[in-house]
């Protein structure tokens, strides 16, 4: 299969990826109507979706780098979309909280294996703009759940919005299985296959470990963020369920698509200039994000917050291609996807396992607007943790360097 074709479906994959797990996020009010639950439990709904996710990333991860990955993708996207599909079945708070922590099996597996493995297939200087251009399914994802999920749950009912947006995975994942071909795999098979081990030399890494922890955070921001804007839109700027959800979701598609795609591209460019390209493209927009993320809370004009809020989110998006390629390029080629799932559990872990819950138990106490300025506070401890990443990186010799006659092997 060609690289591009291989993209395509990866890309598709993970763009209902996405939609599946942010439909959630702006049926909150519909689903805490009808359920009669709390902030904390609205918030706990998306934490155990990231616990379990977290969790089973180590272990499919392992048995990935052990076996052909396009079963293990396939496997993922028929999980998680039948376990969308049960979310609109859920007749009370503990039905619905178990399909949730049933996708978050599904789309732990898929995301563990799909960016090492679509890495692969292009040279290390293209590899932060493919990974940029594969995670714009993030953005478009995220914003098409916000808005599928509010219109279809104010037509419908938020039942139906998980219905409906739960069935194309399952066709997708028959793609995956008849598709995909694992051609890194029959070259692995003559190696000696990675142990588990691995994982604790991966913990060894100063350099991949502190760029994971400054990712954490930077999860952590964005994670909050997007379970909580839609109905902060709904309670302080008394837009309806369907209104709060296309204003957001039209700003993460935007805003986000546009961060990703500067942050991939601008990488790429300036590796040619310095070998810590990549750490500078995630610094200035963890610094540039806080201050209109801020003026965005503070301020009581509908117009001056969105735009402010709007400018936030393409901060926060653009360290997306360029956090994937650092860790492809921190990491051995074959424990990849033990790397990535590493990375996930200490994302989620520190990240937005935590956040959707703890701004939903800070909003119970000192109001919505004091717990998304906490949750963007949290990315000035990410800078430290970035500058002691490249500190590690170059005093071991990890820098990622530009080489124009590199090929897909890296």
């Amino acid at each position: 299969m060609s690289p591009k074709r291989l993209f395509w479906i990866l890309f598709l994959l993970n763009l209902f990826n996405y939609i599946d797990r942010q439909v959630l996020f702006s049926v909150f009010p519909l689903i805490q109507n009808d359920l009669r639950i709390t902030d904390f439990q609205l918030g706990t709904l998306a934490s155990v979706f990231m616990i379990v996710y977290m969790c089973y990333a180590p272990i499919v991860g392992f048995f990935a780098d052990r076996h052909p990955r396009q079963y293990w993708i396939a496997a993922s996207a028929f999980l998680w979309s039948g376990a969308t599909l049960l979310s609109g079945m859920a007749r009370n708070y503990l039905s619905l909280l178990t399909a949730r922590a049933t996708i978050g099996i599904g789309e732990g597996g898929f995301t563990t294996i799909a960016q090492p493995f679509l890495a692969e297939q292009y040279p290390k200087q293209k590899r932060a703009t493919v990974l940029a251009y594969f995670g714009l399914a993030l953005p478009a994802g995220a914003a098409l759940g916000y808005l599928l999920g509010g219109v279809l749950g104010t037509s419908w009912g938020w039942r139906a919005a998980f219905m409906t947006v739960g069935a194309p995975g399952l066709l997708l994942g028959i793609l995956a299985l008849t598709q995909i071909k694992d051609r890194e795999h029959r070259l692995l098979e003559k190696r000696k296959k990675p142990g588990l081990s691995q994982y604790l030399s991966l913990l060894k890494n100063k350099p991949f470990l502190f760029l994971c922890l400054a990712h954490a955070m930077q999860t952590f921001t964005l994670g909050g963020l997007s379970a909580w804007m839609p109905t902060y839109f709904h309670r302080y700027f008394e837009l309806s369920v369907a209104q709060a959800g296309l204003v957001f979701g039209g700003m993460v598609i935007t805003g986000g698509a546009l961060g990703t795609f500067i942050g991939g591209k601008t990488a790429d460019r300036l590796l040619k200039k310095t070998n810590y390209a990549y750490f500078l493209v995630i610094a200035a927009s963890f610094i540039l994000m806080i201050p209109f993320a801020a003026a965005g809370v503070i301020s009581h004009r509908m117009p001056f917050s969105l735009i402010t809020f709007f400018i936030a989110i393409t901060f926060i998006f653009i360290p997306q291609g360029p956090i994937s390629a650092s860790l492809v390029a921190l990491s051995s080629r074959k424990i990849r996807s033990m790397a990535f799932a590493v990375n996930i559990f200490i994302i989620h872990a520190l990240g937005d396992a935590l956040s959707p819950a703890l701004i939903g138990h800070l909003s119970d106490m000192f109001g919505l607007k004091m717990a998304v300025l906490g949750c963007v506070a949290v990315l000035l401890p990410a800078c430290i943790f970035l500058h002691l990443s490249a500190k590690y990186a170059r005093a071991e010799g990890r820098l990622i360097r530009y080489y124009a006659e590199d090929t897909a092997e890296g």
